[in-house]
């Protein structure tokens, strides 16, 4: 029998306990707990399976590795994988899809009702004791909008972007979509035009895919196109949305609040816009959690998991 070695090349990024061993019964499996791009080739020699998160598997590495049959992304999005050069060389890859709908929905929802309700101003508020030295029972200032009523717009309907809609439906908001690529529909839901989904929408979540039809799809001229006191919110990927074009925009005073979990370059960069004081009363910010509530680690290893096991059906 073939001698199988199998790479895992940063298992920490699905958390410090995170457990593949059940790759062990398939052959020789390594586990990292990150690997560099420089790393990369080095430890996928030999190997004929490969598990990837977020480190880049392109061109110049898959044709030096002739023994790789098996890319098992450890996420959504496949696009740290060359995936067409991957097809031509005879290389499955694979990925985890459906693990983290309710979790990133949820966290979707979580961020468009603190953006409306702006939470944190009023528990800052009681916190600091400014609260003791008011003369009523209440505090009135501050921003607080309903949701009911508002217009919801989806970019990318698939599962994460439905489950979304039957959340914010749940609401009473009226949610409209458009499909970035052209496969999604939903009769219970009007499907309209990029531009007039960010022209009418009070929320606009982003659900999609980063391809070459997405990059950059929210750029200047989109931005341009928001109403009033629009919540946009970017849980897709972080090249979706131009994030230099956000800030400037919030610096020169448009009306907007951005909410994101992703960014282009992750882990942020120290020098990145989106820490300028300025504007960050406009900004809710996360570190790429969304996918992680709940079980559903331990859904996306399992689902990782069983690719291996149908690699040897």
């Amino acid at each position: 029998m073939q001698h199988i070695k199998i790479v895992n090349l940063d298992a920490k990024t699905i958390g410090a306990d995170a457990d593949f061993s059940a790759l062990q019964e398939f052959g020789e499996y390594v586990s990292y707990p990150l690997t560099s791009y420089d790393e990369t080739l080095e430890r996928c020699r030999g190997a004929q399976i490969v598990l990837t998160n977020k480190v880049v598997l392109d061109k110049a590495l898959l044709e030096q590795l002739s023994e790789l049959k098996l890319i098992c992304v450890t996420a959504t999005g496949t696009n740290i994988v060359d995936v067409e050069f991957a097809k031509s060389r005879g290389i499955e890859v694979k990925n985890v899809a459906g693990y983290s709908t309710l979790s990133v929905a949820q966290h979707t929802l979580t961020m468009a009702l603190e953006c409306l309700s702006q939470i944190h101003y009023y528990d800052d508020y009681v916190k600091s004791g400014e609260w003791c030295k008011s003369e009523i029972f209440t505090h009135l200032a501050g921003g607080r909008r309903g949701l009911a009523g508002l217009k919801w717009g989806i970019i990318g309907f698939g599962s994460i972007g439905a489950r979304v809609a039957h959340l914010a439906s749940a609401f009473d908001a009226k949610v409209c979509y458009t499909s970035t690529s052209g496969k999604n529909t939903a009769s219970a839901y009007p499907r309209v035009e990029l531009d007039e989904l960010l022209s009418q929408s009070d929320i606009i979540s982003i659900h999609a895919p980063l391809n070459s039809a997405t990059m950059n799809l929210i750029d200047s001229a989109k931005i341009a196109k928001l109403k009033k006191g629009t919540v946009l919110i970017n849980v897709g990927r972080g090249g979706i949305v131009n994030e230099e074009v956000v800030a400037k925009a919030l610096k020169n005073g448009a009306d907007f609040y951005y909410a994101c979990d992703v960014l282009e370059k992750e882990p942020m960069r120290a020098d990145h816009p989106f820490l300028d004081r300025a504007i960050q009363s406009r900004l809710l910010l996360t570190p790429h959690i969304a996918y992680a509530y709940g079980d559903s680690l331990k859904e996306l290893i399992s689902m990782s998991i069983d690719n291996v096991k149908s690699f040897f059906r």
